[in-house]
């Protein structure tokens, strides 16, 4: 970009997406201010909202190889290779993500993460300002008023804005004001809590279970461990210094199970000694991290415009802030700022137009991976262990390995390739309906006639778009 097209943007939060949407824009020769409310977590600590673990897939990853920031995060990061599956008798197993050790996601600290992309976004010539939190926009006159931490307020030009503050958008919020965006949220009726695993040097030895000979932990380190119970679950992601992210998944309100049901720690350890006695024993801080830790909410949302004309846009969970089921929230956002910076290097100047193409490009993908988030919490929670599920997860599998151009199962097209969510989708529920047909009912995929089912796969579905791994 030359000089004379030389263009200032204006980017409220400086968290995942804000931060790795400025330094893209900043490398495109962009002048890029952003503005965040929180202060900077590389000098106050890293006190973000959710702090649940982030599941880095190949959409995410993609974006980093182009802001050129891939190796530093994997450096920082597990490998997962499947679910690990715990069953209420005490067995467990491992079901993979992908076919193989080329087909894995990776457990990622939210602030380490957040941390690495400031300082990549600052090499790169952004201007960051913390603690300077958006009090409202004037959008006529293109200027908006921010205050500090004192509650001082100013006011600064703004004549591209672009909101990556999240769910709770103080620039949505504005927009929505100015001119309604057609904003729904849609909650869960679940809600979450955080527990910890400690590495295994600080239990005792009679509590600690297999971990494939990685003394660090607890459990083995290369798997996303969930104990699902139909309705509700525990997941544990693992950390890169041995310990493990323990989420509980719960109804918010209601008859028990519920958070509602489970006040305070010594009513959540009598149902986590009922319902989940081998993790348990893992959580020696489990009252100090019941009864410390809030519960937070789950919910979707959705905008029926994400922009106001070429004076602000939202991206990320700004726009479509999503469940955290099919951990896609970051890969979503992250693919985000990749579309949004190639669209703007390409037209600087017609910032009404880049907006608009970028709703139309990324709105159908965020409705379909809304979509899959929700459905997927109740493949984690219930279908995991149910043997009509495990028959067409075994029967999808035999298929992508004999027509591989024909099936692949709808989590490898979301986690593994840049097939646009949306046609993951559609071709996800096709393939589906195919299984269904195909076992008739049956919990056993050796049942079926393979060479029989591979031909009406084979008439039935098109191939597959060339688009997997880039």
């Amino acid at each position: 970009m030359s000089q004379q097209t030389q263009q200032t943007i204006t980017l409220i939060g400086g968290g995942l997406v804000g931060a790795l949407l400025a330094q893209q824009l900043a490398q495109r020769g962009f002048i890029v201010d952003v503005y965040e409310k929180r202060p900077d977590p590389r000098h106050a600590g890293f006190s973000g909202g959710r702090s649940i673990n982030l599941a880095l897939a190949e959409r995410g990853l993609q974006a980093l190889r182009t802001a050129g920031l891939a190796q530093d995060v994997l450096q920082r990061a597990v490998m997962m290779r499947g679910r690990m599956v715990h069953t209420p008798d005490g067995r467990s197993g491992l079901q993979r993500y992908g076919v193989d050790d080329s087909e894995v996601i990776w457990s990622v600290s939210r602030g380490a993460l957040n941390m690495l992309l400031l300082d990549a976004a600052e090499t790169a010539g952004v201007r960051f300002h913390f603690g300077q939190s958006l009090v409202d926009a004037d959008f006529n006159a293109r200027r908006i008023r921010l205050a500090d931490e004192h509650g001082i307020e100013r006011s600064i030009d703004a004549k591209v804005l672009i909101g990556a503050d999240g769910a709770g958008s103080a620039l949505r919020a504005a927009m929505n004001a100015y001119a309604p965006l057609g904003e729904r949220v849609e909650s869960l009726g679940h809600a979450y809590k955080e527990l910890e695993i400690p590495p295994a040097g600080e239990l005792s030895s009679d509590r600690l279970h297999d971990s494939g000979g990685h003394d660090q932990f607890a459990l083995e380190p290369h798997a996303l461990h969930i104990w699902p119970r139909g309705g509700y679950m525990c997941i544990a992601l693992p950390n890169t210094e041995g310990s493990f992210t323990v989420t509980l998944f719960l109804p918010a309100q209601g008859a028990p199970p519920s958070f509602a049901q489970l006040p305070d720690a010594a009513h959540a350890a009598a149902f986590f000694r009922e319902e989940f006695p081998d993790l348990l024993p893992l959580i020696p801080r489990f009252a100090e991290d019941y009864d410390s830790h809030p519960v937070g909410s789950l919910s979707t949302l959705y905008l029926d415009r994400w922009h106001l004309d070429g004076r602000a846009l939202l991206i990320g969970d700004a726009a479509h802030a999503i469940v955290p089921f099919h951990g896609q929230g970051m890969n979503c956002g992250f693919e985000d700022t990749v579309t949004l910076a190639a669209l703007l290097a390409e037209s600087p100047q017609d910032t009404a137009e880049v907006f608009a193409e970028f709703q139309r490009i990324r709105q159908p993908n965020a409705y379909a991976i809304a979509t899959m988030a929700l459905e997927n919490y109740v493949e984690m929670r219930d279908s995991v262990a149910d043997p009509h599920y495990l028959a067409k997860r075994e029967l999808g599998a035999l298929l992508a390995e004999r027509v591989p151009q024909h099936f692949m199962a709808r989590y490898r097209m979301v986690t593994f390739t840049h097939l646009p969510y949306a046609y993951a989708l559609e071709r996800g529920r096709a393939q589906d309906q195919l299984l269904q047909q195909l076992l008739q009912g049956s919990t056993d995929a050796s049942s079926v006639d393979l060479d029989a089912a591979i031909a009406t796969v084979q008439s039935t579905l098109p191939p597959l778009p060339n688009l997997r791994n880039g």
